[in-house]
């Protein structure tokens, strides 16, 4: 897997990111030409167990489809089950070395990385591309850490040399080809895509906007 194009229009989204039913949501991505889709299924109302097996396998059986990586975020064991492509941990969750040796050797493993500090620990560490973020305001993740801008993403960019990167938080068809432009070899979308009411066409338009940078 070449993991910088792979990279370049991430989607990630759970059952509860958008109004319509995710698996269409997600074929109609495809379609649009997204090139990783993660499953993120976390917040109020999310599936668990083996309902959210079931949808880890079908959304696998999509993207494979597609021929698009398949990742999992956060739950490594869901990942090895559904025989996932990869998986995407943050710095709260099981740290990288342990992820790695409990995976199959083929997983790809991001981490995601709010600052500085963090993305150069998480390239030393191994980790196989860095999600850094939130580049701007965020309203998918409660939780979510003070935007590092266009600036913060460009000195990570400097400081991880040639680990993959791609930029998450607030990213928009009308700013992504700026996050692009910043360092970053792909951009992360949620809201952008799931909420979006044609989700193919909305994929089509922010693949546009980066493979002209």
């Amino acid at each position: 897997m070449d993991i910088r194009q792979s990279l370049q229009v991430y989607f990630i989204m759970g059952s509860n990111n958008g109004a319509g039913n995710p698996l269409h949501v997600l074929e109609q991505a495809l379609a649009g030409g997204i090139t990783m889709f993660q499953f993120r299924e976390k917040g109020r109302g999310a599936k668990t167990g083996a309902d959210k097996q079931e949808l880890a396998s079908r959304m696998k059986d999509l993207c494979h489809r597609h021929h698009v990586p398949f990742f999992v975020n956060d739950d490594v064991d869901l990942a090895i089950k559904v025989e996932a492509d990869g998986v995407h941990i943050g710095q709260e969750d099981e740290p990288i070395g342990s992820v790695r040796r409990r995976c199959p050797e083929h997983f790809i493993i991001g981490v995601s990385a709010t600052n500085q500090k963090e993305a150069v620990e998480a390239a030393a560490a191994g980790a196989d591309y860095i999600g850094a973020g939130p580049v701007y305001a965020t309203s998918t993740k409660q939780d979510a850490k003070t935007p590092i801008g266009l600036t913060g993403l460009t000195e990570i960019r400097r400081l991880i040399g040639s680990t993959p990167l791609t930029a998450i938080g607030g990213i928009q068809e009308g700013n992504a080809a700026s996050v692009m432009e910043s360092g970053a070899d792909g951009i992360s979308i949620i809201s952008a895509i799931s909420q979006a009411d044609n989700p193919l066409e909305a994929a089509q338009r922010l693949k546009r906007r980066i493979t002209k940078t």
